[in-house]
């Protein structure tokens, strides 16, 4: 195994899409991946065969689950099963930071 060490504050942001932007670190078996989410992001339902914990670092969204929605605030945290449609919406006019982890690893993201 080798050691990695990174600082978020040394990654460039990635700009996913309008109001959408991503830095992300990857070890052996887990990404981690922080977004910056903008009020007037487009909204995309997607699914992946990956677990995602989503902690909401700064600003509100409404988390959408499934067939549930769950508002959450700076220290909210949801777990998005694997297969499961989600997707998050800016709530206010404040930008979102979220920290979301995966598992297993997203080679995609590093």
């Amino acid at each position: 195994m080798s050691i990695h060490n990174i600082n978020w504050n040394d990654l460039p942001w990635k700009t996913i899409r309008p109001g959408v932007e991503q830095k992300a670190f990857s070890g052996e078996g887990a990404t981690v991946a922080l977004h910056r989410l903008q009020p007037d992001h487009e909204p995309r339902p997607h699914s992946h065969p990956h677990e995602q914990l989503a902690y909401i670092v700064s600003g509100t969204v409404d988390f959408h689950i499934g067939d549930d929605v769950v508002r959450l605030g700076p220290g909210g945290i949801a777990a998005v099963p694997p297969g499961i449609t989600h997707h998050a919406v800016v709530v206010g006019d404040e930008e979102v930071i979220n920290l979301d982890v995966f598992t297993p690893r997203r080679p995609e993201y590093a």
